[in-house]
């Protein structure tokens, strides 16, 4: 049976929003945001629903979840903050009771989102023990908060970013940049990271041997279009025509080693194509992702030297897992077979020639097809 139900806009009493909760930041503050904060009636229809992963802490009894976008992407349509989207809510487990928020984008103006995976580490901070949360977020930070309180400590961009200028650690508030911000009948151009994010929902993985973040991610800029758009149920709730091209360098993707506690990138490993796959991280300092070519590789986690590599059937955006057999033996497996968003001209046989087919995404994968192909296979591999 159903214990509770949390939404992700609308009255406070349909979010869960009691007297235990406490933002930290005033821009999260007041009564039934998720209303008050968009045009009349437009909560009912504008998104923010939870569709990536969540984390819990069993000390703090408290879940973790990320919300996603407001809709329709056209932000001249929805003026305002567009609580609680964009976002990550923590909650108590066992009474879904809300105990704080924090907006990564607010008013979200590039279908940003806010559902990507959090990395729960006890670390010293400035000198301090804390319970921190670190996400790699799609608006192109990575974010270091205190997660008991949802104090954002810090907020580094771990790629190329210039649809904002940085984020004010006083007030928590992402700072949009006005030169990449699209409306109705206005095109930007070169807005980077794109809509797909500098990192989509591929988890990233952290080791305590070396102190880093392994980051699977994009390196794609867009323009963008604003248009109008009428909701209508069932179909398609937009208002943006969106055009992907190649980030700065080329290279459409990268795998980055994140030193967390320095907040700077320890290593880079740039790959032709958006890493979709997600990466796991050994005790014997290997760290595993797949490319969208197919090639499933290893690497050093303390240099990012290839150690290995093996060339799947079709492009991998699966997750690799590593476990103990009843032989004994380690295993590490994944499942090779190109789609998703990224992969989508290969998956759902697009035409290169549209440029705005999936979302844009086409524009920027026209040579896709003549590096994979459709598959759905899954390889395992036995360690010595």
């Amino acid at each position: 049976h159903v214990v509770w139900t949390a939404y992700g806009t609308g009255p406070d009493k349909d979010v869960l929003i009691g007297p235990d909760f406490k933002p930290h930041y005033d821009m999260d503050r007041g009564t039934d945001l998720g209303v008050t904060t968009w045009p009349p009636e437009a909560w009912k229809i504008g998104g923010g629903n939870m569709w990536g992963w969540i984390s819990y802490d069993p000390d703090l009894n408290l879940i973790f979840h990320g919300t996603g976008n407001p809709g329709p992407w056209n932000p001249d349509l929805r003026p305002g903050d567009n609580k609680w989207t964009s976002g990550i809510f923590a909650r108590d487990a066992d009474t879904g009771a809300a105990k704080w928020f924090y907006q990564w984008s607010p008013h979200d103006l590039h279908d940003y989102d806010g559902i990507n995976e959090q990395i729960l580490l006890d670390m010293t901070w400035q000198g301090k023990p804390r319970k921190v949360l670190v996400r790699p977020e799609r608006n192109g930070y990575l974010y270091i908060l205190d997660r008991t309180t949802g104090e954002v400590l810090s907020a580094t961009a771990y790629g190329p970013v210039n649809s904002s200028k940085g984020v004010d650690l006083k007030t928590g508030r992402l700072i949009a940049n006005p030169d990449k911000r699209t409306g109705t009948g206005k095109v930007v151009r070169d807005i980077c990271p794109t809509a797909s994010g500098l990192k989509d929902w591929q988890p990233s993985a952290f080791s305590p041997r070396t102190g880093l973040l392994y980051i699977p991610h994009n390196n794609l800029c867009m323009d963008e279009e604003g248009v109008e758009v009428n909701y209508i149920a069932g179909t398609p709730y937009v208002g943006m025509n969106v055009r992907m091209i190649p980030g700065p360098g080329g290279n459409r993707g990268a795998f980055t080693a994140w030193d967390v506690a320095a907040a700077k990138p320890a290593w880079v490993l740039k790959e032709n194509f958006p890493v979709w796959s997600g990466t796991v991280v050994t005790a014997g300092d290997v760290v595993f992702y797949g490319t969208m070519e197919g090639w499933f590789k290893a690497v050093s986690a303390r240099t990012g030297d290839l150690l290995w590599q093996f060339k799947t059937s079709s492009g991998i955006i699966g997750q690799p897992i590593t476990y103990r057999g009843p032989d004994g033996h380690q295993y590490v497996a994944i499942l090779s077979g190109v789609g998703g968003w990224a992969g989508a001209i290969v998956s759902g046989d697009l035409d290169p020639r549209d440029a705005t087919a999936a979302l844009g995404f086409v524009n920027a994968m026209k040579d896709l097809k003549n590096a994979t192909t459709a598959g759905g296979t899954l390889y395992v591999f036995r360690l010595p």
